[in-house]
Parts: structure tokens; sequence; C-alpha cells
């Protein structure tokens, strides 16, 4: 565990495995195999590596990571399986119910994973996370009552948790309560000054306000934070009615890479 935390996958792989040859139950063991594996982009050994185990331990945490394994290595259908047994352990396991939700989620099973995360709730309340969670995958659906609820609930419980700040901020500006939804994203922005999605949000948030300098500097500042956002930052100054509209992509990138550094 300690080379794992250091980083050090090979000799975390190295002992790990050492252990479960003498002990081939060893679910710690297992969990610190498994992980150095996937972090090291062979989730294939990592499912073989965990199959036995899961088995033997029936162990939530050992079957979640298994479960993310397969799904690593292309096999979802595979991993929900993996996952709805684990969510079936007792006591309750919440971060099973947060993978199989969430999963179920991305993959368009939107009433699927809503059903899986409300029942992980009923388990575990004071799970915030699958309160988080059930909040997106409402947003999904447009039930932005219902999204709104689960985020001030997590707010009112911890009012410094950065994900529910964003959430509801996501909530408030689809209602066009900008201006509160604006001052959620700054608050999440002091806990996380790397988190540009939510940098470009904001900005996009202050364009509606007409506040153009501030937005298109919001916005601008998040481009340049992370390259891999320049089309979403392009997407959310075009989006709005005092944003700006580019012709070609070229004239974009040179608008966003203005005054960098």
């Amino acid at each position: 565990m300690a080379a794992l935390r250091a980083q050090q996958l090979q000799e975390a792989e190295r002992l790990s495995a050492s252990v479960l040859l003498r002990d081939r139950g060893n679910a710690a063991a297992a969990q610190v195999l498994g992980t150095s594996l996937l972090l090291q982009s062979r989730p294939k050994d990592a499912v073989d590596a965990l199959q036995g185990v899961a088995r033997r331990s029936a162990d939530p945490a050992v079957e979640t990571l298994l479960a993310r394994s397969l799904a690593a290595a292309g096999r979802r259908d595979e991993a929900f399986d993996q996952l709805r047994r684990a969510t079936g352990r007792r006591p309750p396991y919440p971060l099973a119910f947060l993978e199989l939700g969430e999963g179920l989620g991305a993959a368009g099973r939107l009433d699927e994973g809503v059903a899986v995360l409300e029942a992980g709730l009923a388990l575990t309340p004071k799970a915030d996370g699958l309160r988080i969670a059930l909040g997106y995958l409402q947003l999904k659906r447009n039930d932005r009552s219902r999204a709104r609820r689960l985020f001030q609930e997590v707010r009112a419980a911890a009012p410094r948790r950065q994900d529910a700040m964003v959430g509801l901020a996501k909530v408030l500006a689809l209602d066009g309560e900008y201006a509160q939804a604006a001052d959620l994203y700054r608050r999440a922005l002091i806990l996380r000054p790397d988190d540009a999605g939510a940098r470009i949000s904001l900005g996009k948030c202050l364009l509606e306000m007409d506040e153009r300098d501030t937005g298109e500097a919001a916005i601008r500042a998040a481009s340049q934070q992370a390259a891999q956002l320049a089309g979403p930052a392009i997407s959310a100054l075009a989006a709005t009615a005092h944003g700006r509209f580019f012709l070609r992509p070229s004239a974009a990138l040179t608008f966003l890479r203005a005054e960098a550094g």
C-alpha cells in the first residue's frame, strides 16, 4: 500500500502478488494489485488478478474494482453484472451503487441509473456522493427541481463540498439565475482553481449577465489552463446572446490565446 501511494506501481504489483501467492483470498492485497495494474493501463491483467479473489471473498470492494477493470477492458455488460452483485452485499457498499448508477447513466440508461442510486441512498442515507450523482442524473433527465433539492441537501450538510456547489450552479444557470450561479462557481473555483470546466461555466454566466470582459477573460483563462477545452470554450463564447461567433476556427483560437501569460 505504501508503494502504491508513492506511485511505485511495479513494486506495488510485485509485493501484492507475492502476498496473494501465500494467501489467495487476501482482499487487501488484491485491491493493491488490481489498482496498480489499472494504473499501468493493464485492465485485462487486473481482471485476471481479481476474478478468483472476488469469487472467494465476496468482498464488495474487490468486486467493485473488478467491475472497473472489466469496464476498462471493454466488457461493460459484465462490469454491470459484477456491480449488481456488489450492491447486493450487506452491509451496503456505497461505491458499488455509485459506479453502477453512474455507469448506467453514461450508457444512456438513465431510469435504471436513478433507481440504483435511489436504492443506495435508501440503505446509506448519509452517502452524499450518491446524492450528488443522483442530482447529475436528474439533470440529464431535465428534472431540475429534483436535482436542485439534491444538491441543496448536500450543501446544507457539507457547505464546502465543491462538486455540490458546481451541481447547484449548473441548475441555477439552466433556470436563468445567472448571478447566483456565478457566485457558486466563484466559490467552487476557490476550492479547486484547476477546475477549468467550472471556469468556462462561470464565463458563460457572466456573458449572460452582459459582463462581457470578465466573462471572456474567464473563458480565455480556462482554455489556456487546459488546451483540450478549446472546443468547449469556443462553444461557450457562441452560446450566449452577448458572446462571440467566429467564422473560422483559427480566428477563435487566436482570440482565446490572446493575452496568454
